[in-house]
């Protein structure tokens, strides 16, 4: 690879990178080419876009990019690294920790997720247990709605008490 292509990709990551608010790092290094195909295709069916690069053009991408909070992945780049990118934040985790089940490989090493850094795969079941807008969304419906169901209810329960005295 050519210094050219090397500064393309750069700017391509820097692209993707200030496009997108969660971003994940794992290591894929010690699955076979079989298990890599099986875990690409688990992200691209829940719309998660993975792509294998090299930390040193990935490293120069997360200097250049808009958020300076970016720098706190750098010290996770070691050995091979996926960048994963997706809409919903916790939808990477899950599809990580269903993948191994019990093995050690793919390990989360870093995530960006909505300004908040999280290093190292003890951090993969916080990821998991972080909500979607759409499941915020739901709660919070959920709760407005429970009073007015109560209000309902004890209007309801009064009228057939009325009607049968």
């Amino acid at each position: 690879m050519n210094k050219t292509e090397k500064t393309q990709v750069i700017d391509q990551l820097v692209e993707k990178l200030n496009a997108n608010n969660k971003i994940y790092l794992a290591d894929c290094s010690s699955l076979t080419v079989e298990k890599v195909n099986a875990f690409r295709k688990q992200c691209f069916d829940k719309k998660v876009s993975v792509t294998v690069v090299k930390n040193t053009l990935l490293k120069k991408a997360i200097e250049r990019a808009n958020d300076s909070k970016l720098a706190e992945l750098i010290p996770a780049l070691k050995g091979e690294t996926a960048l994963m990118f997706t809409d919903t934040s916790n939808t990477p985790a899950k599809i990580i920790k269903d993948f191994r089940k019990g093995k050690d490989k793919p390990a989360l090493k870093a995530a960006y997720v909505e300004d908040m850094i999280f290093i190292g795969d003890s951090q993969l079941d916080a990821l998991v247990g972080l909500k979607s807008k759409n499941e915020l969304i739901g709660d919070v419906i959920g709760l407005l709605q429970s009073p007015i169901r109560r209000v309902l209810g004890a209007l309801e329960n009064k009228g057939g008490q009325e009607e049968a005295a």
